[in-house]
């Protein structure tokens, strides 16, 4: 059956869908730890199978269940370890579990480029999973649970997104990166900056988890890594010949189009957070 969000324009299919995510995105981290976990394991799962999917239509066959179990696996037991309900000491677990990726392709008599396929196994549970599991790291400090940094990441990649878009809509001329992303503009990365700039301000004054300046730095980190981050993901779907990664989120394409700069922003904030913060 054809969706009546098929009737709407792309903007109004992007705001809709928009309105209800940031609705189930903002009740899930404010309410406990415990949803917060729910939600990001879930999107990372989703994440996860979708950059499987893709790998496939290029005619890969990466270990995509047992790629994401592991990264189900990374997700939970980095909260756990972050909440300290268990020892730091079995983060150790993780290490033969994905050892049997080799053990398992092994086996696979039909693959016919066994190493290529662990490799992209791996790359899926590196580029996807692990970079989710890292919120938790900035959510969970000395074990207490606290959502306004996790809050602001989130609110300062909207910003780059919004201020991309509309700037880059409507007084987009020189190109960013032509060669991987046509549509992209020097002038929606202004645009995306400038916005995030605001936000960082506003999460200064009324988030303090974080100094002033340490929000400005989230935001540049966020910014420069989040831009690269979306023309990377730009540049894996033009090495297989697609212009989304799904059409999951009306409006927006898949998960990955929609988190593709936080994959790559958050190792990065994570690094400022632990070492200067």
């Amino acid at each position: 059956m054809k969706s009546p969000l098929n009737n709407l324009s792309n903007l109004q299919q992007r705001i809709i869908a928009a309105i209800f995510g940031v609705a189930i995105i903002l009740s899930a981290i404010l309410y406990s730890e415990w949803t917060f976990i729910v939600l990001f394991c879930a999107i990372s799962v989703l994440t996860q199978l979708e950059f499987y999917k893709l790998l496939g239509l290029d005619g890969n066959q990466p270990l995509t269940y047992y790629g994401t179990m592991c990264g189900v696996f990374i997700n939970i037991i980095t909260f756990l370890i972050e909440k300290e309900v268990i020892s730091f000491q079995n983060y150790f677990l993780i290490s033969p579990l994905v050892t049997m990726i080799f053990f398992i392709k092994l086996y696979k008599k039909r693959d016919l480029k066994p190493f290529q396929n662990i490799a992209f196994t791996f790359l899926g549970i590196i580029y996807v999973a692990l970079p989710f599991s890292l919120l938790s790291v900035l959510a969970m400090r000395g074990g207490i649970y606290n959502y306004e940094i996790v809050l602001g990441c989130l609110f300062l990649l909207w910003a780059t997104d919004i201020g991309a878009y509309f700037a880059g809509t409507y007084f987009g001329k020189r190109k960013l990166f032509e060669r991987v992303s046509p549509k992209k503009s020097w002038e929606g990365a202004a645009g995306g900056a400038l916005f995030a700039a605001i936000i960082a301000f506003i999460l200064g004054v009324y988030f303090k988890t974080h100094r002033p300046w340490e929000w400005y730095c989230i935001g540049a980190l966020m910014v420069v890594s989040g831009t690269l981050g979306d023309l990377v993901e730009s540049l894996f779907k033009r090495s297989i010949a697609i212009k989304d990664s799904g059409s999951t989120i009306p409006g927006h394409g898949g998960f990955l189009d929609r988190f593709d700069g936080l994959l790559l922003s958050t190792p990065f904030i994570v690094t400022f957070v632990k070492i200067f913060s």
